[in-house]
């Protein structure tokens, strides 16, 4: 699977529909042990996700997105839905990104008490500074008013500890509930799991953010009306911001991707070379001395405005289709190359002021995913300059 696809986990199925509300067609995926997972993209973007329903609780959870990880390669791994707040600090409503999870449950049993020994994963700086970046900006927040019409305030986005454990909590005065405020106190939510999935996350060497949205107080009031009326706003609440932070984490991966194909095109294909490009044209080239000079013949025209541009654009589309008639390209490839393809086309269409940028976006990631062809390669670069200069 491609490397720019976002996986994203719920427990619940009511987590898992507030985030499917966000794809756009959604296919089923089945790993070979039976789990199934939905394939779709974000909304109004190329970006991919994969997103799948572990159950309650930590085990299920840990095995669920390890096989995730292991059928997809993602960017990262998303944990979405709703948690108890530990402290008055966070509103209903509110969402909470995990700076780090705390598994609460590990301890020693002495004469003394119960000793605390839990485990604790950071999450990934570069994930925490997108989210963090997000957070500040604060655009996700357009997605989440057209979910949650006439819902209240904007809900905010905080960022601290998450404590999972093997427990609903439900009190404020049980032994639990002060064992964790004694040796957790800076827990702002808790939950079921989030530790095994930073713990598989960790193993299989794949980011994991954790982003709840805040349902109900852990204080006695999980199961009242009031919290029956928050939990699908709380998971609308969380989907549109993990959503959102898919979309930034699958941008950079791209733009990190392109940023290294252009640093090595410009030190291997630019060093005393000569490149001539025409379109049913002669070529001639007239020189003392000419060194590494190549000429490309039957190239496609450089597109002078959106029509011509997505008519070039059809002319490549039956190129990739020959080059994967022909064995070039295999399957998972075309089929993205295609995506990319298409979402280019779709967006120049539009002849919006934002449509040239969108679609130069998309022909780069498209250049990525071919990089391995030259030929094919040689014949988007005119396009992706053509997008480049319509913006």
């Amino acid at each position: 699977m491609s490397k720019d696809l976002v996986v994203i986990l719920t427990a619940l199925n009511l987590e898992y529909q507030a985030v499917r509300r966000k794809l756009a067609a959604p296919q089923v995926h089945r790993h070979e042990r039976g789990t199934r997972f939905e394939v779709g993209t974000v909304q109004g973007t190329s970006c991919r996700v994969a997103l799948g329903l572990t159950n309650k609780g930590n085990h299920s959870a840990a095995v669920i997105a390890e096989r995730a990880v292991q059928e997809f390669s993602p960017v990262a791994v998303l944990f979405v839905g709703v948690a108890g707040a530990l402290w008055e600090t966070a509103r209903l409503g509110d969402v909470v990104m995990a700076t780090h999870v705390y598994a609460y449950h590990g301890g020693t049993s002495e004469d003394d008490g119960l000793k605390s020994r839990p485990r604790v994963w950071e999450t990934a700086h570069g994930i925490s500074q997108i989210g963090s970046h997000l957070a500040r900006v604060n655009d996700w927040a357009d997605d989440w008013a057209d979910d949650t019409p006439g819902a209240g305030p904007v809900p905010e986005v905080r960022f601290g500890a998450i404590a999972a454990g093997e427990i609903v909590q439900n009190s404020k005065i049980s032994a639990e509930a002060r064992w964790i405020r004694q040796n957790y106190n800076d827990a702002l939510a808790i939950e079921m799991e989030a530790a095994g999935v930073a713990q598989a996350g960790h193993l299989n060497g794949a980011p994991v953010a954790i982003i709840r949205g805040i349902s109900d107080r852990a204080d006695g009031t999980k199961n009242s009306a009031d919290d029956r009326n928050w939990q699908p706003r709380a998971a609308a609440n969380a989907a549109a911001f993990a959503t959102r932070l898919a979309v930034e984490l699958a941008g950079e991966q791209e733009q990190i991707a392109m940023d290294r194909a252009d640093r090595a095109h410009q030190a291997d294909g630019f060093k005393n070379h000569v490149s001539n490009t025409a379109h049913n044209s002669t070529v001639g080239i007239m020189a003392g001395s000419v060194k590494g000079s190549s000429v490309h013949m039957g190239t496609h025209p450089r597109a002078t405005g959106p029509v011509d541009l997505v008519a070039e654009l059809g002319v490549f589309r039956e190129d990739l289709k020959r080059h994967h008639a022909g064995g070039v390209l295999d399957d998972d490839t075309y089929r993205e190359s295609l995506a990319e393809l298409d979402f280019a086309r779709r967006t120049a269409k539009e002849n919006n002021p934002a449509s040239p940028k969108a679609a130069m976006m998309a022909l780069k990631r498209l250049r990525g995913l071919i990089a391995d062809s030259p030929e094919l390669t040689a014949r988007l670069a005119p396009l992706v300059a053509a997008a480049g200069e319509l913006s």
